[in-house]
C-alpha cells in the first residue's frame, strides 16, 4: 500500500515489555496460559483492499496456529510514522513492523533494534525476486521480507485530458507544463497534491534530479553529502517552474494524502487531472474517493530535455516487514505464512500490491498494476525514495525543504543548502 515518508520512521518500534496476557499496545505479547503467544503486528493496512487482505490473513493463520494470536495494529500512514518514531526513542523495536527499507532500516539495524532473519528465513528467501529483497539487505544479511514493490509515476484522468484537448500523455517536461496550461484553460485542476503530508512533493524534486543529473548524481550526493550542485539546483528550478503555474487544487498546502478531501480523494473523485504517486494510487483513490474506473491511466515521469537521465529510469520502492530484535519464533512463522505463494497471491490478486515472489506475475490481473509492472520490467535503472535511501534526518530535510519550495517560502538554492547542511551533520 502507500508509503510514505520513511524519513519520519527514524529508529522506531513497539515497546517490548514482559509477558502480557492481553498483548496490549507497547507490550511484547506473551502468554496467559502455557503455549499461548500473542504477537503484535504493526502495519499501515487501513484502506482497502489491504485492510481486508490483512484481516483475513490473520484469521486464517490463527486457524492454523490456535496457540498464536496476532494482534493486528493498523495505523494510518503518516500517523504510523510519527507513532513509530516516538516509540523508537525508547531504544526498542516492534515485534513485527512495516518498513520501507533503505537508510531508515539500516539505522535501525545499526542501533541493534532489528532481528537478522538471514538464517530463520533462509528456507524461503530464495522465493523472492532479487529486486524486491535489495532494500532490506545489508552486508550480506537480511533484516526484512518484502511484501510489495513498485514505482512512482503520473496517474491521470483520461476524460479530463480529452476535455482539455490533450490527445496523449506528455513525454517531456515542456509538454507536461504545456498540458498543465491547457487543463487550467479548460477550467480543470491539473494536479492533486498532499501539501501537508510533504512526502508526495519530494517525488517531483527527486524525479527531476534523476532526469537532469542521472542516477549517478543522486548516488554521489548521498556518498559525498553534497547537494549543492548545478543538477540539484536545476531540479529545484523546475519544481518552482511548475509551482508558479499554480497547478494544484485549492487548499493543497493543508491537504493530507489518504484522508477525506486529500490528494487521493481529489483524484479519485475526478476533481483533478493528475497525481504523481506510487502503484498503490488506484486502490487508495477508490478507498478515499469514488475511483474513476476505466478513465484512469498511467504514464512515467517525463524526460527533461538535455538531461543526463532517461525516462526508463524508475523511482520508487516497496514495503515489507521487519522483526524487532527480541521477536519470538512465532513472529517469523507469521511472516513465512504472510509471504507464502498461496497467501501473497491473494494480496496481488486484490490489486493491493505488486508481485515480489518469483513466478507470481500472473496473479497481477489488475490492468493498472500490470502497466506499472511492465514499466518496472523494462526499467534501465532504479532509485529508492530519497527519504528512504538517505539517513532519516536527510530524508526529512528533503521533504521539508521541497515542501517549502512548492509553497514559495524557499528558493532552489536554499533547498540544496539546507539538505547539504543536514547531510554533513549526520
Amino acid at each position: 500500500m502507500c508509503r510514505r515518508s520513511a524519513a519520519l520512521l527514524a529508529v522506531s518500534a513497539l515497546i517490548l515489555g514482559g509477558c502480557s496476557s492481553t498483548g496490549s499496545e507497547g507490550g511484547g505479547g506473551g502468554s496467559s496460559a502455557a503455549g499461548k503467544v500473542t504477537v503484535e503486528w504493526w502495519n499501515i493496512g487501513t484502506t482497502e483492499p489491504l485492510k481486508t487482505v490483512y484481516a483475513t490473513a490473520v484469521k486464517d493463520f490463527e486457524a492454523l496456529h490456535p496457540n498464536i494470536t496476532i494482534k493486528n495494529v493498523a495505523t494510518e500512514n503518516d500517523a504510523y510514522k510519527s507513532k513509530l518514531t516516538t516509540l523508537t526513542q525508547s531504544g526498542k523495536a516492534p515485534q513485527i513492523f512495516h518498513t520501507w527499507g533503505g537508510g531508515v532500516l539500516k539505522q535501525q539495524v545499526d542501533a541493534g533494534l532489528v532481528k537478522d532473519i538471514s538464517s530463520e528465513a533462509a528456507p524461503w528467501l530464495s522465493t523472492f525476486t532479487d529486486a524486491s529483497l535489495a532494500a532490506y539487505q545489508f552486508d550480506g544479511k537480511t533484516y526484512a521480507v518484502p511484501y510489495d514493490i513498485g514505482m512512482v509515476g503520473f496517474w491521470y484522468n483520461k476524460a479530463l485530458f480529452k476535455k482539455a484537448g490533450i490527445e496523449e500523455p506528455p513525454g517531456t517536461w515542456t509538454q507536461l507544463l504545456d498540458d498543465v496550461k491547457k487543463l487550467k484553460a479548460a477550467g480543470i485542476t491539473p494536479i492533486a497534491l498532499a501539501g501537508k503530508a510533504k512526502w508526495p512533493g519530494h517525488y517531483y524534486w527527486a524525479y527531476l534530479a534523476m532526469r537532469i543529473g542521472g542516477l549517478p548524481a543522486l548516488q554521489k550526493a548521498g556518498t559525498d553529502k553534497n547537494f549543492n550542485t548545478p543538477d540539484f539546483v536545476a531540479a529545484g528550478q523546475k519544481v518552482k517552474e511548475l509551482a508558479d503555474l499554480q497547478p494544484f487544487q485549492r487548499g493543497f498546502l493543508g491537504a493530507d494524502y489518504d484522508k477525506p478531501g486529500g490528494q487521493a480523494a481529489t483524484m479519485g473523485n475526478g476533481k483533478a487531472a493528475m497525481e504523481l504517486m506510487g502503484q498503490w494510487a488506484p486502490a487508495v483513490e477508490k478507498s478515499s474517493g469514488k475511483g474513476i474506473g476505466d478513465d484512469l491511466g498511467f504514464f512515467p515521469f517525463p524526460a527533461v530535455e538535455g538531461g543526463k537521465g532517461t525516462v526508463t529510469e524508475a523511482f520508487g520502492g516497496g514495503g515489507g516487514f521487519a522483526l524487532g530484535a527480541d521477536a519470538p519464533p512465532e513472529a517469523v512463522e507469521f511472516l513465512k505464512f504472510l509471504t507464502s505463494d498461496a497467501e501473497h497471491r491473494k494480496a496481488v490478486g486484490s490489486g493491493g500490491v505488486l508481485p515480489v515472489l518469483k513466478g507470481e506475475e500472473d496473479a497481477a490481473t489488475d490492468p493498472n498494476l500490470s502497466v506499472v509492472a511492465k514499466n518496472l520490467a523494462s526499467a534501465t535503472g532504479f532509485q529508492l525514495y530519497l527519504d528512504q535511501a538517505y539517513p532519516p534526518a536527510v530524508g526529512q530535510e528533503v521533504n521539508d525543504s521541497v515542501a517549502e519550495l512548492i509553497a514559495g517560502t524557499k528558493t532552489p538554492d536554499q533547498v540544496t543548502q539546507a539538505i547539504t547542511e543536514t547531510a554533513k551533520s549526520e
